[in-house]
């Protein structure tokens, strides 16, 4: 219960048009309690009511319901590996007829993820006809929550357990249209406001990263491209670096590494001053696109001049070549390649940091979540906002974003105020 109103006390600054929940009882006594909460701040003009919907319902495990996960691992070894390394082919045999192409005598199965990646798509295409331009709050279960999250920006179930859902957490979702259209992902597993840093680490090995973006340049104020010109800090990026230094200060940091230009480096360095002993490393890899041309313009300029290339970069950008500079598939390559260094020479149960760049940071993360270089405006990332990632079984195994974009600590509520300017 005071998780639930934690949660209402930290959207009080939202008005929200509607309230869905599962009609689960743990979901919708949740959404009552932060709806109260809602109701009670400013921002709300009046109370809104909480409306169920079945497709908020959790993922059925019929034949694990009751079940310790030690029993579930028992019962279907092979089964539970499936769940936990590839979901999209985990099924449960049910009784009843076959289905077409399965074969007689075997029983009905029944694949749990892939179903509720289905009933995920269901919801949001009801919720976005009925709801359009509207702010909405959805409360429901972790593994629903994970496939609306997933199927919001085009992630597959084979993804389902990339994603990390604490309870009590805030997600943030921004619809560009209807279904189909634009989404992005402004930030994931927001955890602040119940007073945890940052979520805990769910196994005994690996590595984790927390991926940085540097703070605001004068340059991302004024919508100016800025590329791989070396352009320091202004003064409320050197406040936002502080800010995420205070956020960071309690987090045990083993290594530190960073893009060598200046705005990353500068954050990285006022992080570092809480952790005394840590040595920072350069890696040329992690250095913002190269803008070519378009470095030093304002988009006012750049949409005189390249306006087609501008717009194709804004709706699709892994078709653009930069004018004498990089293309995005260049920028994938070489900064998930670095990325994935780090990660393979990290050890067991080290936290290490990685301070980079807008797009660079984007193409990690699109990589992270099994999306494509055109995905990268799916992707927020804000002036100082902190990204958590765990390597439980190092590159082995399939990373676990545990929160994504937090800017809480900057002071400006759950929502991202962030510079929205150029990179």
């Amino acid at each position: 219960m005071a998780a639930a109103q934690q949660v209402g006390q930290a959207l009080q600054e939202l008005d929200f048009d509607a309230i869905y929940s599962s009609p689960l009882q743990r979901a919708h006594q949740t959404a009552q309690i932060i709806a109260a909460e809602i109701a009670r701040g400013a921002a709300a003009s009046v109370h809104t009511p909480v409306q169920t919907s079945n497709r908020l319902l959790e993922i059925d495990l019929p034949l694990w319901a009751g079940l310790t996960r030690d029993e579930a691992i028992a019962q279907n070894p092979e089964g539970y590996r499936l769940w936990q390394t590839q979901p999209e082919q985990f099924f449960m045999e049910l009784p009843g007829e076959p289905t077409s192409g399965e074969a007689p005598g075997t029983g009905r199965r029944y694949y749990p993820v892939v179903e509720l990646f289905e009933q995920a798509k269901d919801f949001w295409r009801e919720l976005l006809a009925k709801h359009p331009n509207q702010t909405v709050l959805v409360v429901g279960h972790n593994g629903i929550l994970r496939s609306l999250i997933c199927t919001a920006v085009g992630m597959g179930p084979e993804q389902y357990q990339v994603l990390r859902q604490s309870n009590c957490n805030i997600n943030i979702l921004n619809f560009q249209g209807g279904w189909g259209d634009g989404v992005q992902i402004e930030s994931l597993n927001l955890t602040s406001h119940l007073g945890e840093t940052l979520p805990d680490r769910r196994s005994t090995a690996g590595c984790r990263l927390l991926l940085v973006r540097h703070g605001e340049t004068e340059w991302n104020r004024l919508s100016r491209f800025q590329g791989q010109i070396d352009i320091p800090l202004n003064e409320t990026g050197e406040a936002q670096a502080k800010k995420a230094a205070e956020f960071l200060q309690d987090v045990a940091l083993d290594f530190a590494v960073t893009s060598p230009l200046a705005r990353p480096r500068e954050t990285a360095q006022i992080i570092l001053q809480h952790h005394g002993g840590v040595e920072l490393s350069d890696e040329p890899a992690l250095k913002e696109i190269g803008h070519g041309l378009w470095e030093g313009k304002l988009e006012a300029d750049i949409n005189t001049e390249y306006a087609a290339e501008l717009e194709h970069w804004k709706r699709a950008p892994h078709t653009v070549q930069m004018p004498e500079g990089e293309n995005l598939q260049q920028v994938w390559e070489r900064s998930v390649a670095a990325w994935e260094t780090i990660v393979r020479q990290a050890s067991d149960q080290t936290t290490g940091l990685v301070v980079a760049h807008d797009a660079v940071n984007k193409c990690i993360l699109c990589h992270v979540l099994g999306l494509q270089p055109q995905d990268i405006w799916a992707v927020k990332q804000g002036n100082g906002a902190v990204t958590v990632v765990d390597y439980p079984k190092g590159l082995a195994g399939k990373p676990v974003v545990q929160a994504l974009n937090i800017t809480t600590h900057l002071g400006a509520g759950v929502l991202d105020q962030t510079a929205a300017g150029a990179l």
